[in-house]
This record gives C-alpha cells, structure tokens and sequence, in this order.
C-alpha cells in the first residue's frame, strides 16, 4: 500500500492553497488527487474572478485582507499570476433598508481596517459607473480596492509551486471511500487506483464535500448550488476597468472580461437536481431583461448562448467557510462551504489550515467563528441578505 502524511481531496483552489502552504511549512510525502483531467475543471474554473472585503462579518473581512496582502506579492511567492486588479466593488441601493444594510456592513469594515470603503451618493455613482441607470439607485457603497483576479492563475499558481516543493498531483484519480481504524481516525484512503495509507486527510472536495465527510460518519452541512453566468457576444461597450457592479435589491451583477460582458444573478437550485450546470433559457432571458433596464448600453449587445456557463457553490448553513479538524475524527481536516467566496479566501485559507494542522491552531488569524463544531453548538455566524 502507498504511503501518504497527508492526502488533499480535490486539486481547486482550496486544495491547491492547503497544499501548498502545508508543504511551505515542512510537510513532506503530500499527496493531491483529482479526478478531473487537469488543473481548474471544476468550480474554480468557472469562477467569474471576483474580489471583495466588502462583507458583513468580522471574519469575512479578515480573511479577504489577508489573502488580498497574499495576492499582492502571488508572483513572487509562487511565481504564478493572481492578475489582481483593483478596480473595486460598487454596490447600489434602491431602498433606505438596503442602504442601512450597506451601512452596517461597512461599520463592520471600518472596524477590521477596510477604512477605504466609503458610502457614496448618486453623483457618485455616476462618475464611478457611468452606465447605470439611476432611476431605482439612491446611493450605494464603494470600495477601491475590491477587484478582479485569474482564478486559473491562482490555482495553477499554488500547484505549479507545490510541485516544486515535492508534492505530489495525480489528476484523473476517483476517490471512493475513506477506511476508518475503531471508527474515529482514517487509517486510509480509497481510490480508483488503490488504497493509500494516510497520516491525515484534507477534505477540499468543493460541492462534493459532504459525500467524502460522509464516510467517516459526519454529516457534513454543505449543499452544491447552481449560479449561472450570461455572457454577451464580443463587445467593447463597457471597459474592463469598470467596478464589479452589484444591485443590492436582487443580487444582480454584471463586469467586464475577456472582451465580453458577464451578468450574474444568483437564483435557487434545481429541485432533484443539485449537480445540474445547465443554463436555463428562461433565466437568460431574465438577467437580460434586468441588465437592459439597469445598464441601457448593454442592449446594444447580444448573448453568445454558446459562451454562457454554469458552476456549483458549495454552501454552508452560514455562507461561511468551514475549516479545521472535523468533529469525532480528528485526523480529517475541512475546508469546505466557501459558499462562492473559494477563489477570493483560497489564499487566507490554505495558510490558516496549515497552521491548524501543524500547530493545533492557527495563528495568524483567529478562525474561531469558522469551527466546523458551530453548527451542532448552535452558534452559527449571522446571515445576511447582502451576498
């Protein structure tokens, strides 16, 4: 039987980043499966490339700053390219409950050091994103430093870096099942290509976490959702430099890449269907009709039907990530529930792990509010209505 430290169970960013910065620490014989081809198959490489500290909770906010200070020096650490671009967050109000909203949540910023982020009026509005119809916007939230990064840059990144320092990746690998020793540690993993005996085992599974949580007996709180991506026909009717642009009312957000606009709207998932990435006509169709009346110039544009794509969330109860040991198997790690902010705290993430499972604690940061423990305590983090 092969031997392991440590197994990695997905090779997206998450799974890239733990490895990486395990190995940065001094792990050695770590060992990355995939059962996609190659590098960004899965979720990561759907991922539209949004980046924001604009959130509603302490440790969202802490998490995007440290892994943007990890992006700002990515090509030298790693040699890859994040391709971080600040070309900030815009996000608009269309009632005085949704600009309150936007106002508790940047008291929560101000006082975790994103002092940068800033309520701005119409006139502001205007000049930051000159495309958007005012009729239904009183005001908004800005912040400069929110942006864009290359998803696939990230993760090819980390993996490019993790193979030089000596970790192993074996693409088209299925894990099937996870051997427990007197039903608390894995003694090994289960794969298609044979068992592999392992120290610990890292659950990076993305969508597909609580199927792997799940042989070891816990039930994992973590759900695949569907989102949807609209894309027009090649255009230059709106610059790459625009703003991630968000209506609070709906969740409705379009930018700018590749010569091509991107329109987002988050909606539920299919009944029966938790896996499907298919692209739904009628939805299409909506978040067209929503980007016209919001952002006129985009009319000028057409859909390229064939260039619009889906990708799965993986959720959590909280929309917050899960990390650490998991309960009653102390040798599984999580990291999972990232619930469509993987990519933008992939880089927090990893070194947070690592310091968990190489000291018994991370130190950088205190990831307390992210315990995988919370739940079955009934201390969940607050939800809120922004995204």
């Amino acid at each position: 039987m092969r031997t392991a430290s440590v197994v990695i169970i997905g090779a997206g960013v998450i799974g890239a980043s733990v490895a990486y910065h395990l190995a940065r620490r001094g792990w050695r014989e770590i060992l990355v499966l995939d059962r996609s081809l190659g590098p960004a198959q899965g979720s990561t490489g759907k991922a539209t490339g949004g980046f924001r500290a604009q959130y509603v909770t302490p440790i969202n906010v802490r998490l995007s700053l440290l892994s943007r200070e990890k992006l700002r020096c990515f090509s030298e650490e790693t040699g890859g390219d994040a391709r971080y671009v600040p070309a900030g967050y815009l996000w608009l109000a269309s009632t005085a409950r949704e600009l309150e909203l936007l106002r508790a949540a940047q008291r929560v910023q101000h006082q975790e050091g994103l002092t940068e982020a800033v309520e701005v009026g119409t006139d502001e509005v205007r000049r930051i994103n000159p495309a958007v119809a005012l009729d239904e916007v009183i005001g908004g939230a800005f912040c400069p430093t929110d942006g864009f990064i290359n998803p696939v840059g990230i993760v090819e990144g980390y993996l490019a870096a993790a193979r030089g320092l000596q970790v192993k990746l074996e693409w088209q690998v299925e894990v099937t099942g996870l051997r427990l020793e007197k039903d608390t540690r894995i003694a090994a993993v289960e794969t298609s290509r044979g068992p592999i005996s392992a120290g610990a085992v890292v659950n990076a599974a993305g969508p597909w976490a609580a199927q792997v949580a799940r042989w070891t007996g816990l039930d994992l709180p973590v759900v695949p959702l569907r989102r949807q991506v609209a894309v027009t026909a090649p255009t230059e009717l709106l610059p790459e430099t625009m703003p991630m642009t968000i209506f609070t009312t709906d969740g409705f957000h379009l930018r700018a890449r590749d010569g091509r606009i991107l329109l987002l709207w988050p909606t539920p998932g299919v009944p029966g269907r938790p896996f499907d990435t298919a692209v739904d006509d009628e939805w299409i169709e909506a978040v067209v009709a929503k980007a016209y009346r919001r952002v006129p110039v985009v009319g000028r544009a057409s859909i390229d039907r064939y260039a619009c794509w889906a990708g799965l969330y993986e959720v959590s109860p909280d929309n917050h990530a899960i990390l650490g040991a998991a309960p009653d198997c102390p040798n599984l790690f999580l990291a999972n529930g990232c619930s469509g902010h993987g990519v933008m705290h992939a880089p927090a993430l990893g070194q947070l792990l690592a310091e968990v499972m190489s000291d018994g604690a991370a130190s950088t940061l205190d990831v307390t509010a992210l315990r995988p423990s919370r739940f079955r305590e009934g201390d969940p983090n607050p939800i809120s209505e922004l995204l």
